[in-house]
């Protein structure tokens, strides 16, 4: 038996259907010409990210369409290989997708809302994203039906990519490398405000985490009931752990305001008792 022969040996043959050993190889190189591929692609990319030539998210979403399209490719061939006709494959099918499409209806729009992410570059990965029920979190992974959320307690949340195209979402990285927060205080009546003014820059600008330019700023809010209103501002590039700076400002302006005698009130209420 020749070389010729040996591929040409029917492994499965029926009236219907063979299989020969040229078919099975056929097969096992499409496989590994598509990973093989896919391999040299993500080299490519991965070389480009380090040159700074591309963003790690602009990568990531090109080489999953890419991917998607290799092994679509992939298994069409095999298919063929195999001696399957992909037209009469369709047609014959085209009934049972049609009931399939009315029954996996939510199924086919995570996917076209997947490959709308992808090709959009609205959301990328190492966005930090916050939803509509303020849950915030850092993009993992952009799948092309479900893409992967970690939030700040480390929790990865599966979330179906129509959700992220149709609900509203707040990209905190989207715009600018910093982002602007803030926190309220108030002091009682009566304080100095311009000695609280300049202790709330000198907590800020204590932090490492804070930017200082932008500087950050005070706001002079409102005559509240109770006490006179402060906002400081600030920015800070770590926006996936914003609650954390939050947290140190409020310990270091409680322990500063303690120092220079700067009160922080309680809600006081005036009652009045009348003797008929």
């Amino acid at each position: 038996m020749n070389f010729k022969e040996f591929l040409e040996f029917n492994i499965i043959d029926t009236s219907k259907y063979d299989l020969s050993i040229y078919n099975i190889l056929a097969l096992i190189i499409i496989i590994i010409g598509a990973k093989v591929l896919l391999g040299v692609v993500k080299r490519i990319f991965k070389r480009l990210e380090k040159q700074k030539s591309i963003e790690l998210g602009t990568s990531h979403a090109i080489y999953q369409i890419i991917k998607y399209l290799v092994w679509i490719l992939a298994i069409l061939l095999i298919l063929d290989s195999l001696g399957v006709k992909i037209t009469i494959l369709l047609a014959s099918s085209a009934a049972l997708m049609v009931g399939l499409g009315l029954g996996l209806q939510q199924i086919f729009q995570d996917f076209v809302s997947g490959v709308t992410l992808l090709i959009e570059g609205s959301l990328k990965v190492n966005d930090i994203v916050e939803t509509h029920k303020g849950e915030v979190g850092r993009v993992k992974q952009i799948g092309l039906r479900t893409s992967k959320v970690e939030t700040r307690d480390n929790i990865i949340l599966i979330v179906p990519n129509s959700k992220l195209i149709n609900e509203s979402l707040i990209n905190w990285s989207h715009i600018a490398k910093t982002t602007r927060f803030d926190i309220n205080i108030g002091v009682a009546y009566g304080s100095n405000v311009g000695l609280v003014k300049r202790l709330l820059l000198k907590c800020a600008s204590a932090h490492p985490e804070i930017e200082q330019v932008p500087k950050p700023d005070v706001f002079f809010s409102e005559f509240g009931d109770s006490s006179l209103n402060f906002r400081l501002l600030f920015y800070t590039k770590n926006t996936f752990r914003v609650e954390k700076i939050k947290s140190d400002l409020r310990f270091s302006i409680e322990n500063t305001f303690r120092e220079n005698k700067v009160t922080i009130p309680f809600p006081q209420r005036d009652v009045h008792l009348y003797n008929k």
